[in-house]
């Protein structure tokens, strides 16, 4: 079975079992707290280990979040534990998030703009993004500086890319005139 696979069915069987106890939004900042500490090389490297005992991880883990983390969340990690599928829970925990995301109809956006944007600007963008069909009810937006687009911006969310960019624009025109449709069109007379 695929890694994205078995990340969707676990991150479901969670995300459903928070949802019946009512406790969707302490589970995903468990989550989202287990997902920093799977950045830690260490932390990475013990739970993708075959050589530790997954009984030894599991011991591990509750050293490490129990008195931190929900009793749902640690029950989680200890069948995942016992199921021999804790070298997953990095996927899991990315693969949780995304389900609640779309569960709770939240877009996350991007906007990278050559110069920092004002608050009205980035208010008129999150107004006609949430009045748009492209974007869910709730838009999260975070804004990022890259003087390299030399001016406008670009906006980044799902699969969708919006380049309204100076350096896009320049890059469009070099390439118009690297094919050099005028002179072949005069050749051709």
């Amino acid at each position: 079975m695929s890694v994205q696979r078995i990340a969707s069915r676990y991150a479901k069987s969670l995300l459903d079992l928070a949802v019946d106890q009512n406790k969707l939004e302490r589970i995903l900042e468990d989550v989202q707290s287990f997902q920093e500490v799977s950045k830690i090389r260490d932390f990475k490297l013990m739970i993708k280990s075959p050589v530790i005992h997954a009984a030894k991880k599991a011991d591990i883990m509750t050293k490490l979040f129990g008195d931190k983390y929900d009793k749902l969340t640690m029950a989680f990690l200890h069948i995942l534990c016992t199921k021999n599928r804790e070298a997953y829970l990095p996927e899991i925990a990315a693969e949780y998030i995304d389900q609640y995301k779309k569960l709770k109809r939240i877009s996350e956006v991007k906007i990278i703009s050559a110069n920092p944007l004002s608050d009205a600007a980035v208010k008129a963008i999150h107004d006609k993004l949430k009045s748009s069909s492209y974007t869910n009810d709730n838009v999260v937006i975070t804004t990022e500086v890259d003087p390299g687009l030399i001016g406008g911006f670009v906006i980044q969310f799902d699969d969708k890319l919006y380049d309204a960019s100076i350096a896009n624009k320049l890059n469009d025109l070099r390439k118009e005139f690297d094919e050099n449709l005028y002179i072949s069109q005069i050749m051709a007379r």
